[in-house]
């Protein structure tokens, strides 16, 4: 018998949630809760890239907040590399930062436009005393030179650069400590597609160099099925359907599922799809339905649908859907 302990995943985040509290109104002194994540459940692999998809509003951005602990969490249990991090303090958590980074969305007001960009990327060096300056100055070069750019752009700011060029500087400042995970909070979507893409595959290159794990935030599903190895689908708070690229591409299993990838557009003229049209708009995280909160607009639910919550269920070891439908 083997007596080696298996390696923890990178990431493992259990019941999360977090809900927001409204203030009553000048009518009623009743407090609303606002169920931006509601009981999520997921593990990142270590070197994995986990894409988060789902229509705006459905809570991803604050799933990626609340996991880098810029938000508290409600609930919940959030394992980086096996070591709780939930309750830490805004101290403590300051050395796991190190091994847990981000890269925003917009790659201009994530830079400060005071900062020369050797400053910017060279800032998490100095915050952590890694190194003398030299070897920071090393650091920086080298990580410019990582992610393509020059190591005499290190005096530019930021408004200098492009927006690829930009947003290859938040990367090179979150690769700056060698973290563990990534998550990067719809990281291209504010680029052109070509630029997109050359930023995607700089990604994937430093992953297969440093094995480091992504957890990749996204409402482009052309983007996502390119860079993630497993992909996750939220709808009003909640996973519905979590399965490898593969599966989720080819048997989508939740109605939300299909109807997501039936709005892909169909990139030859002559190909056919069947539309799917879903009735009504998405519903209020302030007031969400009962049961499966899809079900008011799923052209399957039935009864059941409208009084039970579907659990995340297990189809087979690559795929897990949340629809009492599906068996």
């Amino acid at each position: 018998m083997s007596n080696q302990v298996a390696t923890p995943p990178a990431l493992d985040v259990v019941n999360l949630s977090k809900h927001y509290e409204l203030a009553g109104s000048w009518f009623s002194n009743k407090q609303a809760l606002v169920y931006a994540v509601d009981d999520v459940s997921f593990t990142l692999g270590r070197g994995e890239t986990l894409g988060l998809v789902g229509e705006s509003g459905c809570g991803k951005s604050t799933l990626g907040r609340t996991i880098l602990r810029l938000v508290e969490p409600t609930s919940g249990t959030i394992r980086l590399e096996g070591e709780d991090i939930t309750a830490l303090s805004a101290q403590e958590m300051i050395a796991r930062r190190q091994r847990l980074q981000v890269i925003f969305q917009d790659p201009y007001s994530s830079l400060n436009p005071r900062m020369r960009a050797g400053e910017i990327v060279g800032e998490p060096l100095t915050n952590f005393n890694r190194g003398t300056a030299a070897e920071q100055d090393e650091r920086i070069a080298f990580l410019f030179k990582r992610v393509g750019l020059r190591p005499d752009q290190r005096q530019n700011f930021p408004h200098e650069f492009s927006g690829g060029q930009r947003q290859r500087l938040g990367i090179a400042r979150a690769l700056a400590l060698g973290p563990s995970v990534i998550i990067g909070d719809e990281p291209v979507s504010a680029l052109d597609v070509s630029v997109q893409a050359q930023v995607i595959n700089l990604m994937m290159d430093l992953q297969d160099d440093y094995a480091i794990s992504y957890l990749f935030i996204a409402h482009d599903l052309s983007v996502v099925r390119h860079i993630s190895h497993r992909i996750a689908v939220m709808y009003l708070g909640q996973i519905v359907e979590l399965a490898t690229r593969q599966e989720l591409f080819e048997r989508p299993q939740h109605p939300y599922t299909q109807a997501l990838l039936a709005a892909v557009p169909i990139s030859h003229p002559r190909d056919r799809r069947k539309r799917i049209t879903l009735k009504g708009d998405v519903e209020s995280p302030i007031n969400p339905p009962a049961g499966c909160r899809f079900h008011n607009r799923c052209p399957h639910a039935v009864a059941v649908c409208s009084q039970e919550r579907p659990p995340l269920r297990p189809l087979s070891q690559d795929h897990a859907v949340a629809c009492h439908l599906v068996v």
